[in-house]
């Protein structure tokens, strides 16, 4: 049954609701004589970092949408809780918050990443319930608009005469998603000696982007959404999307790796965990809320205004996914000397 069904069945149920009505909905439940989880009070969404970055804006636009939606009854609180690049979050929540079913934690794929090269110590995906991924922004590998790479495939080429050959910049920190794209496409593409690839780590993509720009670096690896100013200014060329099929509207263009012939994919997903111990009731409440905010009018306007891409995964569906793509990054990070 849709969140929304759901949630309108037993609405003024306990307030303005006639007690004949009350009985006759209790009696409705069924024998256990105990309604569905529902939300009460207030809905906590922490975000695992400073106000301004990713797992903010997904906190803070989710609640949003949620409070449009009336998935909660009254607004959804967004805690920010910075700190181990989300480990402080993410063991508060397995120390703290066992079986709290009105609490979110906002996660991505800097999440599976930390997890699987073990920076959160003693703590594994098992230690939370995934609850859902509502988008995502695809990662992207891409060269001046003067480079002398023309594709994903030339680009590769140099790598596999010499890994040393090709320069990349990224946004992330060594061994972080920025360059574990660059990695993810070089191994697909049967580049042998991964760690001898140069990455060179900045502040953030846009710092990246201007020293590829200016010639100092080969190519850049980052997300979509922050490769779009080069792209239109046509300072950019974006070689290849790592993402399963062609991306909608201005990324239209753009061929994805699979299509180049080398297998790889990037997605850097937004989603959510809860903590262990909570209900059947309350995580089935969760997980439908997720399906209903990614079918809503209102998230597709907000995906479309923040450069998000269509990603939705659920329930056990997105469980697997999370636990598969930890063993992907575990692997290669293996590969590359991060994890021993």
């Amino acid at each position: 049954m849709p969140v929304t069904a759901k949630k309108s069945a037993f609405r003024g149920i306990g307030r303005k609701a006639p007690l004949v009505l009350m009985a006759s909905a209790m009696l409705a439940v069924g024998s256990s004589g105990l309604m569905a989880f529902e939300p009460e009070g207030k809905v906590e969404c922490i975000a695992p970092a400073d106000p301004g970055g990713g797992w903010d804006f997904t906190c803070r636009s989710v609640g949003d949408v949620m409070e449009t939606l009336d998935l909660v009854p009254r607004s959804v609180q967004t805690t920010n809780m910075a700190g181990a690049g989300g480990g402080v979050a993410y063991a508060h929540t397995v120390s703290k918050r066992e079986g709290d079913d009105q609490t979110l934690v906002a996660a991505s794929t800097a999440t599976t990443t930390r997890l699987a090269q073990e920076q959160f110590p003693g703590m594994s995906a098992d230690m939370v319930n995934w609850v859902g991924a509502l988008g995502a922004d695809y990662g992207v590998i891409a060269v001046a608009d003067d480079s002398p790479y023309d594709d994903l495939p030339d680009l590769m080429d140099a790598l596999r005469k010499d890994p040393r050959n090709v320069k990349f910049a990224g946004g992330s920190a060594k061994g972080g998603w920025d360059h574990l794209k660059v990695l993810i496409a070089a191994k697909a593409a049967d580049v042998e000696k991964l760690p001898s690839i140069p990455y060179l780590s900045y502040n953030n993509g846009g710092e990246a982007m201007t020293q590829v720009v200016g010639g100092h670096v080969d190519a850049f690896t980052g997300d979509t959404s922050e490769a779009r100013g080069f792209m239109e200014s046509g300072d950019l060329r974006i070689l290849a999307v790592l993402s399963e099929d062609r991306l909608p509207g201005e990324f239209s263009d753009i061929p994805t790796a699979r299509e180049q012939g080398i297998d790889a994919l990037g997605p850097n997903w937004r989603g959510f965990y809860m903590p262990a111990g909570i209900s059947d009731d309350a995580r089935e409440y969760w997980v439908d809320a997720m399906d209903t905010i990614y079918e809503s009018d209102k998230w597709k306007d907000v995906m479309t205004q923040n450069g998000l891409m269509p990603f939705h995964m659920s329930a056990e569906e997105f469980d697997r996914f999370v636990h598969d793509q930890i063993d992907d990054i575990e692997q290669l990070s293996r590969e590359i000397g991060l994890v021993k």
